[in-house]
């Protein structure tokens, strides 16, 4: 039985450098991710929270050729030769992550949630959980990616989000909280993007004790 109080094994990464060590990923290698490994980050999506325990996220999962029915819609050939990211296009495994707000609709119209009154519709809710909840499965792929030793990027889908639905067979009514890219990252994969540039906040100018 493991010793739920023990530490990483030896060589194993821990939490604090799996998170410090997180960065997107924009230049990948074409070889293939093992099914064994895509299966352990994938199934990391569904280890966050979720309001209501409704669960309604759900993962289309590109790998191989398929990637180019992301990529054809999104940035078709005659676009390509100017494409700043190249390399991306070789990432040999697209995640589309969809939610379905009218499950979080339909969740909190039920008896026990039906006070909330977000139950009357989409628009009764202030802050759509359905993003928050997506946006937690995201974050969770991305830490579970960098434990791996993969790269990984998450993208939006902006003006293409319904046409990549589409082509991938989604119900209408569901939405696409990004794309996120997985594989082995090339040599200098990690280089930052211009808006890096910025660096990363000082949480003692964030976290706020007691009051703002």
């Amino acid at each position: 039985m493991t010793d739920p109080n023990a530490g990483p094994a030896d060589g194993a990464p821990t939490f604090a450098s799996v998170l410090a060590g997180r960065r997107m990923c924009r230049d990948f290698l074409a070889d293939p991710v093992p099914d064994d490994v895509l299966r352990r980050v994938l199934a990391a999506a569904f280890r966050g929270p979720s309001a209501g325990n409704t669960h309604a996220v759900d993962l289309v999962v590109l790998t191989g050729d398929d990637t180019a029915r992301h990529w054809d819609i999104t940035l078709p050939p005659a676009r390509r030769d100017d494409f700043p990211w190249p390399g991306l296009l070789r990432a040999p495994v697209l995640v589309e992550v969809v939610v379905d707000p009218s499950a979080y609709v339909e969740r909190y119209g039920r008896a026990d949630k039906a006070a909330t009154g977000l139950g009357d519709g989409e628009s009764a809710w202030d802050v759509p959980f359905w993003f928050v909840d997506g946006g937690a499965a995201v974050m969770a792929v991305l830490l579970a990616a960098e434990a791996e030793g993969l790269g990984a990027l998450l993208f939006g889908l902006f003006d293409h989000e319904r046409p990549v639905l589409d082509e991938l067979g989604v119900p209408g009514g569901r939405r696409a909280v990004g794309t996120v890219a997985l594989g082995w990252p090339a040599p200098g994969g990690r280089r930052p993007s211009r808006s890096a540039g910025a660096g990363r906040p000082s949480p003692e100018d964030h976290v706020h004790l007691s009051r703002w």
